[in-house]
C-alpha cells in the first residue's frame, strides 16, 4: 500500500473498527478472562483482536514493526512501528461496560505520528494524525475551552494505583481544586478530555500500548498527553491530558 499520512490514516480506522466488531461477538456473553503474569485479565477476545490487527498491518505495510500488548514485538529495524491495544480496558470488557476501546497509534523515528481509538459498544471514534485534525467520528473534535481548574473535570482510571505508587497526595489536590471527579477511567477518560467532555485525565501507571494514539490526538485537538512534567510522550510510565490552557496549572500542582 503506498504510504501517506492521510491513506494510512484511513487504514488504521477501518482495521480498528474491524477488531472493534470481532470484539462485540464476545461482548456481554459471559467470556471468562485468565491472568497475566503481571495480574491483568486477558481474554480470547483481546487475541483475537489483536490478531486479527497484526494480520491487516504485515497484508498493508510488511515492512514495518509492531508492538502489541498481547503477542509482543515484531521488529526488523525500520522506522515505522505500529503500536496496538487490542482491548484496552479489559476489567470493562469483563464487567459488561461499553467503555472499552481499540488502540492503534503508528510511531515514525521515535514520533508518534498516527492515532485512532474506537469504542465498539457506543460506536464511537477519535483518531487524528499529524497535520490533519483531529475527528471524533465525522466531526472535528477539540479540547475543553474551560481554563480554571476550579470549573475542571478530572478523571481518572483505578484509584487504587496512585495508592499503590505512594503518590495519591498529588491527585488529591489536584481534586481539591477541581469541580468534579469521576472515574471514567482507560481511553475512554482520554477521549472524553480530547473531545471537550473532560478537561483533565490522569494516570500514575501507563504502558505504551495504552497510549500509543494519544500524541496526535491531544495535538490536533489543541491539547497535551505526556508525564507529569511536561513532556510529550508515551515513555513515561505515567500520563497526563488536559488542555494547553490548564497545564501550567495541573502541573504545579502535581510538582509541588
Amino acid at each position: 500500500m503506498p504510504f501517506s499520512l492521510e491513506s494510512t490514516l484511513k487504514f488504521a480506522r477501518a482495521t480498528a473498527y474491524q477488531a472493534g466488531q470481532l470484539t462485540l461477538q464476545y461482548f456481554q456473553k459471559g467470556l471468562p478472562g485468565d491472568r497475566k503474569g503481571d495480574g491483568s485479565p486477558v481474554t480470547l477476545a483481546d487475541r483475537l483482536s489483536e490478531e486479527l490487527i497484526r494480520a491487516e498491518v504485515l497484508r498493508a505495510y510488511p515492512g514495518m514493526d509492531i508492538l502489541g500488548e498481547e503477542y509482543g514485538s515484531q521488529d526488523s529495524g525500520t522506522a515505522c512501528r505500529w503500536i496496538i491495544d487490542p482491548i484496552d480496558g479489559t476489567q470493562s470488557f469483563l464487567h459488561g461496560v461499553p467503555l472499552y476501546s481499540v488502540l492503534i497509534g503508528l510511531e515514525i523515528e521515535g514520533n508518534i505520528e498516527l492515532g485512532v481509538a474506537y469504542f465498539p459498544a457506543l460506536d464511537e471514534m477519535i483518531s487524528a494524525a499529524s497535520g490533519l485534525g483531529c475527528w471524533w467520528n465525522d466531526k472535528q473534535a477539540r479540547v475543553s475551552p474551560v481554563d480554571r481548574l476550579e470549573d475542571a473535570l478530572i478523571s481518572y482510571t483505578d484509584l487504587g494505583n496512585f495508592r499503590k505508587r505512594g503518590i495519591e497526595e498529588p491527585l488529591m489536590r489536584l481534586v481539591d481544586r477541581t469541580w468534579y471527579r469521576a472515574g471514567w477511567g482507560d481511553a475512554y477518560g482520554y477521549m472524553l478530555a480530547a473531545t471537550g467532555r473532560a478537561e483533565v485525565m490522569i494516570d500514575p501507571i501507563m504502558e505504551v500500548w495504552d497510549c500509543g494514539p494519544f500524541p496526535p490526538i491531544f495535538r490536533e485537538a489543541g491539547g497535551y498527553f505526556g508525564d507529569w512534567q511536561g513532556n510529550p510522550t508515551i515513555y513515561s510510565g505515567r500520563a497526563l491530558a488536559t488542555s494547553m490552557a490548564l497545564l501550567p496549572q495541573v502541573l504545579k500542582i502535581l510538582n509541588e
